[in-house]
């Protein structure tokens, strides 16, 4: 059953700034979109690259490997060479603390 796991603080991550979290043995990418926060799989579908390293402009992540583009807000892929989407994750804030259902 998904329960949410606190993984920053709201003030962790500036707004147009990612981090990457680990939840058990998931690696997932948060990002700040000013100040609304986002969680998806770090590994992009196309070659594994991390997408916590990635530019972000407004909800658009770009893999630093291959340039592959994924929405922030839903995990798609918005461009190749990603062949399919990745998991993007429930995000809540309590207080300060943000937390990612898993």
């Amino acid at each position: 059953m998904p329960t949410f796991v606190k993984v920053a603080k709201t003030n962790d991550i500036g707004p147009g700034q990612s981090k990457l979290v680990e939840v058990g043995d998931k690696q997932i990418a948060l990002f700040n979109v000013n100040g609304s926060f986002y969680a998806i799989d770090d590994t992009c579908s196309h070659q594994g690259g991390p997408l916590s390293e990635g530019e972000l402009d407004d909800i658009k992540v770009t893999c630093p490997w291959h340039g592959a583009i994924f929405d922030v807000t839903t995990g798609d892929s918005l461009g190749p060479p990603a062949p399919t989407n990745v998991t993007s994750y429930k995000v809540r804030i309590k207080g300060a603390d943000v937390e990612i259902e898993v």
